[in-house]
């Protein structure tokens, strides 16, 4: 069973448990994305996936990268890209028509998914349904999808480290989602602020009222150059606040769709410029990226 696309072809076969037996998980993930982009980009390589979102930054988007590992999600995965040498597919694609069409495989015995091209390029997603006869009862979901070409696939590359001036871990994202959930009734913009002793504050400020949430003893992660030294932030004052200001909107979107804490949750802050949100479960990594607002 396989389809084909402008001679690119992808057969992702009987998805694991992630997708269809453990929904909390499905959700930490799929649900994520739907939260964080209507529109995104779907990278399939032959041992990982990538959803990424590239909004210009500089123009005051958010942009984010997602990356798993195929072995986790799938009993059986094959695909073929364009050419030996460039084996991989680029689909841009809307999330939410995926995780509706996943909401029907909770029960389900199987799904498989596959690249075809009848009247368009679509992913078909097959799900299996248990069934009280020896027939199986197999409902369809057709995904309209664009088809990336070579040309354009830099655009999509994974994002660089930013030099930060501070890296931290966050508190517990429950917690985290439910501040930030009250102080968006006050205002459209958030202070992110964190130092090198593990301590983080969140503030708003308004002409009418002034509300600061702090965090302590959260720890910051150990980061090492490739000469195995101290990188950014060396030679920092511990106690000095690095800070941004950030559309309060797009953090409340992160923290909504994270329905699983993961193993590891913290952000990087660029002075002014940027905050890097960095998510780790054991199979998936997410990173997000909200420019300053000036």
């Amino acid at each position: 069973m396989s389809g084909q696309t402008q001679g690119r072809q992808c057969l992702c076969e009987r998805l694991g448990p992630a997708f269809s037996d453990n929904e909390k998980r499905k959700g930490g993930i799929i649900n994520t994305i739907v939260k964080l982009a209507k529109t995104c980009i779907l990278r399939l390589t032959v041992c990982k996936l990538y959803f990424i979102l590239s909004d210009k930054v500089a123009n005051g988007g958010a942009s984010m990268w997602c990356e798993l590992s195929q072995g986790n999600f799938f009993d059986e995965f094959q695909m073929e890209g364009v050419a030996a040498e460039h084996n991989e597919i680029y689909l841009e694609f809307v999330p939410e028509n995926l995780w509706r069409a996943l909401k029907t495989a909770q029960s389900a015995k199987a799904v498989k998914i596959k690249l075809t091209n009848k009247h368009c390029p679509c992913l078909r997603v097959a799900v299996e349904l248990p069934s009280l006869s020896s027939s199986s009862r197999i409902v369809t979901h057709d995904i309209p999808v664009g088809v990336i070409p070579r040309r354009m696939w830099n655009d999509f590359r994974e994002p660089s480290m930013p030099d930060f001036d501070v890296s931290i871990y966050l508190p517990v994202l429950k917690t985290m989602k439910s501040v930030v959930e009250r102080m968006k009734n006050l205002s459209n913009f958030i202070v992110i602020e964190a130092n090198l002793s593990g301590e983080m504050n969140l503030k708003i400020e308004t002409d009418l009222v002034s509300v600061t949430t702090h965090f302590k003893d959260l720890g910051n992660p150990p980061w090492a150059s490739e000469d195995g030294c101290q990188s950014s932030g060396q030679g920092r004052d511990l106690e000095s606040m690095a800070e941004a200001c950030i559309d309060i909107k797009k953090l409340q979107q992160l923290l909504a769709g994270q329905q699983v804490n993961p193993t590891k949750a913290l952000c990087n802050i660029v002075h002014k410029r940027i905050v890097h949100f960095i998510l780790l479960h054991e199979e998936v990594s997410l990173q997000y990226f909200i420019p300053a607002i000036a």
